[in-house]
């Protein structure tokens, strides 16, 4: 009789544990990501659609191997809503660190896709270490900045959270993936929210802006533009007049910035991603070649108009004229089927999904959660923001998956292991004094 009220007491306890958390699950952030899950899938199978094997649980399709990734993400995601939210707060630098030895290998042992060694192989299936980095520097970055004692507007402060994301960031760009490692420049927003100056999101932009003119005009007429500019502000706002040797001292370093920019182009990057950036810029022309891509994608969503062909009706998609349409360029797929349409309900999803997270995290009562919930809304604001940008021409391509709709096990279980996470930490806020 003890054993029998000991089961049931067990099973009591677990049955008021599972009710806890399905009443604390914010249902709506849930089924945005189901939608956006879902619609991947759906934008794979008319990508990758073979008539020799519809079924979408073949797995000899990529449409049959996302739908499986799917479906583990959605058991990686029960499993997690299972673990105890603090879990990841206190295992934060053992994930990191385990995600640092993973880039390590990489460098050694790693398997070259796409011109980039960035892979490491198991049988048929791959895993890119650099997706796994994102989440366990994002776990770092909010266990570090969330201490009790931790205050941004200190230097120390601020040179370990920069370390934190530069030291995954390198190694992954030494791996030849120079997309993968731009996304962790992204982390400057959450350090933004967390009291980092304003001046270095605006040193930045101004160091982009800089960058491009050069890249289009002669340097010399950029200097000649800063000069300009400079005297302007000095000559009309009377108080900088007393700070005159600080505004010289920011035009030396704006000019020697301006002259490094032919370096950094023509000896850091590689002949690729410099014809996509002319291409952009108007510069350069390669439509049969590096811009053929860029090209066959803007004409596929061109070609859906208002409301698109309809689903497994458009002959951009069918016809495979837009090479990885699958993964980098699935975008395409919803353009030409659904239009404009579909594409602007897909980005009021991505929307919606966003602002959620940032909404959730500022209501968190534990700053870990609220700095985590940042880290992966920026994540994703970025994938998004350069993916859809390179398909419609407006950035290079770069080889960013758009979140949760890209072909890919290491991209999906990725940001659905993010996703989960903060889902997770949301639905436990109220258990934290």
């Amino acid at each position: 009789m003890s054993v029998d009220r000991g089961l049931l007491s067990a099973k009591g306890k677990i049955m008021t544990a599972r009710n806890n958390i399905v009443g604390k699950i914010d249902w709506w952030l849930l089924a945005i990501y189901v939608a956006l899950v879902s619609i991947g899938v759906s934008a794979i199978y008319a990508a990758a659609f073979n008539e020799m094997h519809p079924s979408i649980f073949d797995m000899s399709q990529h449409y049959g191997k996302q739908f499986l990734f799917a479906g583990v993400s959605i058991f990686l995601g029960l499993i997690i809503m299972l673990i105890d939210a603090k879990f990841f707060n206190a295992f934060a630098y053992i994930i990191y660190g385990l995600s640092i030895l993973f880039l390590l290998y990489v460098l050694v042992g790693g398997s070259t896709i796409a011109g980039s060694k960035s892979w490491i192989q198991f049988g048929s299936f791959s895993f890119q270490p650099s997706e796994f980095a994102k989440f366990g520097t994002a776990l770092a970055v909010a266990h570090y900045l969330g201490g009790i004692n931790t205050d941004f507007t200190k230097l120390k402060t601020q040179a370990i959270a920069y370390g934190l994301v530069l030291f995954p960031m390198m190694l992954v760009l030494m791996q030849g993936d120079a997309g993968s490692s731009l996304v962790f420049l992204v982390f400057i927003l959450v350090f933004y929210r967390e009291g980092m100056s304003g001046k270095i999101l605006v040193i930045g932009l101004v160091a982009i802006v800089l960058f491009l003119l050069t890249l289009y005009f002669s340097k010399w007429y950029v200097l000649i533009g800063l000069a300009v500019v400079f005297a302007v502000i000095v000559f009309i706002i009377e108080k900088t007049r007393r700070n005159i040797w600080g505004l010289i001292a920011v035009f030396i370093v704006s000019a020697m910035f301006v002259f490094s920019v032919d370096f950094f182009f023509y000896k850091v990057l590689k002949q690729h991603q410099r014809t996509r950036i002319n291409i952009i810029l108007g510069v350069e022309k390669d439509i049969y070649g590096v811009g053929y891509n860029l090209h066959q994608s803007k004409i596929a969503i061109g070609s859906g108009g208002f409301s698109g062909k309809g689903y497994l009706q458009g002959t951009m998609t069918k016809y495979n004229f837009v090479p990885e349409q699958h993964t980098d360029f699935i975008f395409c797929t919803i353009g030409e089927e659904f239009g404009f349409v579909g594409s602007f309900v897909l980005l009021s999803l991505y929307l919606a999904l966003l602002v959620r997270i940032i909404l959730l995290a500022e209501r968190q009562r534990s700053a870990f959660s609220r700095i985590y919930g940042y880290a992966i809304a920026s994540i994703i604001f970025f994938h998004l923001m350069v993916n859809i940008g390179m398909t419609i021409g407006l950035l290079p391509v770069i080889g960013i998956p758009l979140p949760f709709l890209s072909y890919g096990g290491s991209s999906l279980l990725m940001f659905s292991l993010m996703f989960f996470v903060f889902l997770k930490q949301d639905a436990n806020r109220m258990n934290i004094l």
